[in-house]
This record gives C-alpha cells, structure tokens and sequence, in this order.
C-alpha cells in the first residue's frame, strides 16, 4: 500500500497496524519495530509493539544490597544474570541494606536526615510523625526537664510574694493602684 494522491504519489504513508490503514501526510517510524504508523498509533503501547523495550532504560534492585542497577534493551532472562553477575562482583555488600528505622511498634519509616527528629525526654530518634512524646513509648519519669520548671515556678513565685505590697514606682500610687488592680508590673 503506497501513500500520497494522483497528484502527489509519494506524499504520506498508511498506518501499518492492520485495523487503521490511514493515510497520513506526516508519518511516525516506530523505532523499535521499524514500521509505519499515523499519529494516533505512534506509541509503541497504542500499536503493541512487540519489542518495545528496545533500547530501553530500566532500573535493577538488588534484594541483598539495595543498590540499584542501571540497565538498557535487555530481555527479562538478562536482568536474572545481570543480578547474578552483580552478587557475584565484590560490590554486593549485604551489611549495606540495612538502614535505620523508626523504633515504633509497627512504624516502617525509615531515619533518613529530613526525617528523623530526636526527643528531648529521652532522646530517643524517631521518624517525624512520632517526634511528640504522646506520640512513642516515652520515658517521661526520667526526664530532667520537669524539675526545672518545677524550680522556675518556686522561685517566681517566692519573688512576687516578696514583692507583696512593694511597687517598682511611686509609692502613692502602689497602695492605691495594688487594691484596685492585683496584676504584676515589672520592675
């Protein structure tokens, strides 16, 4: 089947696929199977290209190390000896794969440098959706942080309780202004 008109006979190609058989002025060659297609069948999937993963980019991860393996235009039976090739190579490292994670029961969240946070109780690291001690087994008993608010609060308190009466300003106004209005100035 030639493409073109009466006037143009070399102008245009038909789609190969064997439903279609369009005329078109622009066609597509695919580049894995080599044929003839109009616009609407250009993809190797719209026109099921038996060998669309020619020349191909495809990404190998190895279950041992967790390195991956960059390959191209190879069949599924090369990627079993590609793998085979990499284990057998000093590169595959089992101790490589294993990377921290969250120790919350049942969190898989892996501790990378943007997600892990470390409590300030008891400084454990944790993934960033358990970094508030509600949200992990946290030893709260332990924590060296209460008994310093704890502290704080008394000596506030023992100091406004010195201050009872006594005014940073005048003392005319202090007795006045302390009955008729009980908040603290500052000094």
């Amino acid at each position: 089947m030639e493409g073109g008109t009466e006037a143009y006979p070399d102008l245009g190609r038909h789609c190969q696929l064997s439903d279609c058989h369009q005329l078109d002025f622009l066609p597509f060659t695919c580049h894995a199977c080599q044929k003839v297609f109009c616009v609407e069948h250009r993809s190797c999937k719209s026109h099921e290209c038996p060998k669309s993963d020619f020349n191909s980019r495809m990404v190998l991860v190895c279950e041992i190390c967790s390195m991956s393996i960059e390959t191209t235009g190879c069949q599924v039976e090369d990627h079993k000896a590609i793998l085979r090739k990499h284990e057998e190579s000093g590169d595959c490292d089992p101790k490589k794969k294993k990377k921290p994670t969250c120790p919350v029961k049942r969190c898989k969240g892996i501790l990378t440098f943007s997600n892990t946070s470390t409590c300030k109780t008891c400084r454990i690291q944790v993934c960033l959706r358990h970094r508030f001690p509600a949200d992990h087994p946290c030893n709260r008993t332990s924590s060296s942080s209460q008994p310093l608010v704890k502290e704080a609060n008394n000596k506030f308190l023992t100091a406004l309780l010195a201050r009872t009466g006594k005014d940073c300003g005048n003392k005319s106004r202090a007795s006045s202004s302390s009955l008729a209005n009980p908040s603290v100035k500052a000094c």
